[in-house]
């Protein structure tokens, strides 16, 4: 299986190399100018096509090697200013330096190439589904580190390729909400006597509000609770205290909720859901146009969470099966399904990794199919997608390499790949998320919008 250079894996430092004069040709997925010479692919970050650069190697392997960007010779028109004083040094992003459409047709095209060169089947490239390119961030979790020779406490994200954190004043990422209560939020836990046992901050924007989530390793004092009030009433904000890595109690606020399709839906501050709203709305648009569902279909969902698309499934299906692993989430899909008066939504709590064949859900008979596996992909299932034998199947990818592989099972049963588009779920970072549509025998295709 063809796979992207990772800037994390470990290679062999060369020592007293060379600086070369090269001129990159190519963006990789994870923001990297790719540049060739004597054959090898060079990965030099900070890089971008068409320009012309020193470059001093530092890692190298056989059929690749790492370099360090010394001197800018010439510079690209689609270069343009980072947003973040912490570009650089922040793990978080690795584009902030190219603009937009240079982010979006790299990831485009390379996620046509994968599927190409694993399927043999080259995707018609599409526009890509996108939102804001800054403040679309709602979601976030900083870590926290007492200092004590400065005594200070430190609140940031991890430094690139390290364990070190970065101390952030500023996040031009995060939702303009998220992104104000960075500094006051810091001056706060600063002032906690539980200060100097405190493991990290989730952020979290509702749409009733932003919530936190405060991982402490000590329990908390009833001053520090006072104290934490103080900061939810003031900044408006939804406070849950964290001493373990399984409890979760609510400080103070309201439960927190999200709107999609017209449905709310309630969750907890720990369940997934999609980092960016703007995308995740027109990507379930897109998934209910591409299903096509009707009246009398039933639709089967895996790895549905809590139901992001489940539930607007069911305003238009028949009946739909939710099948999610996590225990917490299938109960919030539940619970939602009531709240909207979904009672043609049902779910079931199983492990999609082990033999679907003996779930009891497996033997009910479906019209279409939905998935939005994690990053290891569907292998388990996909088998028994096939003996269903949808006449549509949509999948929400968050790893390109494990879509072209799963692909490859529908494809092998006879099914087309009718359409593929790039989610911009993560501008400026190496996520590389897409949605593919594959029609069973000769039903019509979707005309394209």
């Amino acid at each position: 299986m063809a796979q992207f250079y990772s800037p994390k894996r470990r290679v062999t430092t060369r020592q007293n190399s060379p600086v070369l004069t090269l001129t990159v040709d190519n963006l990789d997925p994870f923001g990297q100018g790719v540049a060739h010479h004597n054959g090898k692919a060079i990965f030099v970050p900070g890089v971008l096509p068409g320009e012309q650069a020193e470059v001093q190697l530092t890692e190298e392997k056989n059929k690749f090697a790492k370099g360090r960007l010394k001197r800018l010779l010439s510079r690209s028109p689609q270069r343009v200013e980072p947003r973040c004083p912490h570009f650089g040094v922040c793990g978080g992003c690795q584009q902030q330096h190219a603009d937009e459409s240079l982010q979006q047709q790299s990831k485009a095209a390379a996620l046509v190439r994968m599927i190409a060169r694993e399927t043999g089947v080259t995707p018609q490239q599409e526009p890509v589904i996108a939102g804001p390119q800054y403040g679309y961030r709602r979601r976030a979790r900083l870590g926290l580190l007492w200092q004590p020779k400065q005594q200070r406490l430190v609140m940031g994200f991890r430094q690139a390729a390290s364990s070190d954190l970065v101390p952030v004043t500023q996040c031009p990422v995060l939702h303009p909400e998220l992104e104000q209560l960075l500094t006051p939020l810091r001056s706060c836990l600063s002032a906690l006597q539980v200060a100097r046992r405190l493991g990290h901050v989730e952020l979290v924007l509702a749409d009733n509000g932003p919530v936190l989530v405060l991982r402490h390793l000590d329990a908390l004092k009833e001053d520090d609770r006072q104290a934490l009030q103080a900061f939810a009433r003031t900044k408006n904000v939804t406070i849950y205290l964290a001493p373990d890595s399984d409890s979760l109690e609510k400080l103070c606020g309201e439960t927190p909720y999200y709107q999609v399709d017209g449905l709310r839906l309630d969750f907890s501050p720990r369940d997934f859901i999609q980092v960016n709203d703007h995308v995740n709305q027109q990507m379930v648009a897109q998934a209910l146009e591409w299903l096509s569902i009707q009246p009398n279909d039933r639709v089967l969902d895996l790895f549905c969470g809590m139901g992001n698309f489940t539930l607007p499934l069911a305003r238009r299906a028949a009946a739909v099966v939710g099948i999610e692993g996590v225990a917490t989430l299938v109960a919030n899909g539940q619970y939602n399904a009531h709240n909207n008066r979904l009672n043609n939504a049902s779910f079931f709590h199983e492990n999609l990794e082990e033999d679907v064949e003996q779930q009891p859900w497996a033997a009910q008979g479906f019209d279409k199919v939905m998935l939005d596996p994690a990053r290891a992909g569907a292998a388990g299932v996909m088998s028994h997608i096939v003996k269903l034998a949808p006449e549509r199947v949509v999948y929400v990818s968050c790893n390109p390499t494990t879509l072209a592989r799963d692909s490859k099972v529908l494809l092998s049963a006879g099914y087309r790949l009718a359409r593929v588009r790039m989610l911009d779920m993560f501008p400026h970072t190496g996520h590389l998320e897409s949605m593919a549509l594959f029609i069973n025998g000769s039903a019509p295709e979707v005309a394209a919008k």
